[in-house]
């Protein structure tokens, strides 16, 4: 975030101001200052939010600490937990149409979409986390004792401790569940930094978390810019774990500076999915199918199918297709009737994008849709294809985060696997075939964290998510991602 130009008191006095949720009630920024929350299609200020101190960090892990520590929710069994997780889902699902408004106007993307994807999906993770709640069990292992006598040694499940979670702008609500969910389930308490774009959602779910009556301490929530909050959370003594979504570059460095503090973290950080299609694929359902995994929310998704790799023999048609496709997308203000693409969140990534667009242009790829985008209100970029595009360019190769595709010819099932696998990415991947067979080599042989076949690799709340290489460490969602917030535990008695 442009935090420079976003922090001020010029705003009107009906535009709502939030604040921290700490110990269960809200709080002013220590030093009294906010930022400004706009909506990216309009440049409006819909919002200001407390602007975040390393004091505010201090006294949200306070909180924390104390209910985990000792308060009510440290006593609470697993099914207490996994009930107050139910009715929280409950709440949410009451309050889903607000919620996704609230992350579609911070985005500036069609509210269909959140109400579509993310909000299911986000009260899908909390009943499935509620479920496990009272599930995570520990084992007994057979040993041959000690020193001649017998003994039995088993494991216990424990939770983490207070855990830190940072969370992107793309799709904010749903992260945020992937995290709260499990790490409630597994006992543990948690101060969110909400990105600096998306706070309201985070909030909202906030002020759920009391109404629903998990204990005041256990859900806190920080506003402020990541350089400050995000960085006094990854130092402080008593944060026990950091889990956080977003870019490759941030979590470099928080493994760097959390690392010497022996702070368990996890990451899930970029992608350069690749699309692979052969030519006995159904080219209709392909087209549709690899269009979604690329124009869905303005490109902004870390598993965005960008990588469009396209058997030879099809390349030309399938690169016209898509291109047909991407102009015939409306692109506009959200609020209108008939828009189907919002704009790309702020200023920079819009020129990110189109900085990339250029660069597509100047290293010679074929520009067959969209192109550079002239602002003029609202950082609207238009759909775009490159077709006649090696694996080389910078198109392929970086994280544009924006509705840019890039169609790269292949020749042999080995070629499309090897340019697949030539990225230092390796989060999802599709591949678009009739051959069974076929489609279980590929996916087998494609290093990444998620493959869809015949589909956009699809999310679920039962199903582990996260990447290979510098996609991330660890996984979110499923059982594993439970597990990922506890900590094994051998207990060993001597039988005499």
């Amino acid at each position: 975030m442009e935090a420079a130009n976003k922090i001020g008191s010029e705003v009107p006095p009906t535009v709502p101001r939030l604040c921290h949720f700490i110990g269960g009630v809200e709080r002013e920024a220590s030093g009294g200052a906010t930022m400004r929350i706009e909506n990216p299609a309009t440049e409006e200020v819909i919002a200001t939010a407390a602007l975040g101190t390393a004091e505010d960090v201090d006294a949200a892990v306070s909180a924390a600490r104390a209910q985990f520590d000792g308060g009510s929710w440290s006593r609470l069994s697993g099914a207490e937990r996994g009930l107050l997780i139910s009715r929280l889902a409950d709440l949410v699902e009451r309050d889903a149409e607000l919620i996704a408004d609230f992350d579609a106007t911070c985005i500036g993307r069609p509210p269909v979409e959140p109400r579509l994807l993310d909000l299911p999906n986000a009260i899908g993770t909390l009943r499935t986390s509620a479920g496990w709640a009272d599930k995570i069990e520990g084992r007994a292992i057979p040993t041959p004792g000690y020193m001649g006598a017998r003994t039995l040694s088993y494991t216990i499940r424990e939770p983490v401790g207070v855990v830190a979670a940072i969370v992107p702008w793309n799709t904010p609500f749903m992260i945020t569940c992937w995290k709260l969910g499990p790490l409630l389930a597994a006992g543990c308490t948690v101060v969110l930094k909400p990105s600096e774009e998306t706070p309201l959602s985070a909030l909202h779910l906030a002020q759920l978390c009391k109404e629903v009556g998990i204990p005041d301490g256990v859900v806190n929530v920080v506003t402020g810019c990541g350089t400050v909050v995000g960085a006094a959370l990854c130092v402080h003594p008593g944060v026990d774990k950091i889990t956080f979504t977003g870019s490759p570059l941030v979590g470099a460095e928080i493994q760097r500076t959390a690392g010497p503090l022996f702070k368990r973290i996890a990451l899930e950080l970029g992608g350069k999915s690749p699309q692979i299609v052969f030519a006995d694929a159904d080219l209709d359902a392909a087209v549709q199918g690899c269009s979604m995994g690329l124009f869905f929310n303005q490109g902004q998704v870390c598993a965005a199918g960008t990588r469009l790799l396209v058997e030879r023999a099809i390349a030309e048609a399938f690169a016209n297709r898509l291109a047909e496709a991407a102009s015939s997308i409306t692109v506009g203000d959200p609020a209108q009737p008939g828009v189907q693409m919002g704009a790309v969140s702020k200023k920079s990534q819009f020129e990110r994008v189109n900085r990339y667009i250029r660069q597509g242009i100047d290293e010679g790829a074929r520009l067959l849709a969209g192109g550079e985008t002239r602002h003029r209100k609202g950082w609207f970029v238009k759909p775009t294809v490159f077709a006649d595009a090696t694996n080389h360019m910078s198109i392929a190769r970086e994280e544009i985060f924006g509705p840019v595709g890039t169609v790269i010819p292949f020749d042999a099932e080995d070629d499309a696997i090897a340019i697949a696998n030539d990225s230092r990415y390796g989060l999802a991947a599709t591949v678009w075939t009739s051959d069974v067979a076929r489609a279980h080599r590929v996916a087998h042989a494609v290093k990444a964290g998620a493959i869809g076949i015949n589909c956009w690799a699809p999310i679920d709340p039962r199903l582990p998510w996260g990447g290979f290489k510098s996609s991330g460490i660890g996984r979110e969602c499923g059982l594993a991602g439970i597990l990922a917030y506890t900590e094994e535990k051998v207990v060993t008695v001597l039988l005499k």
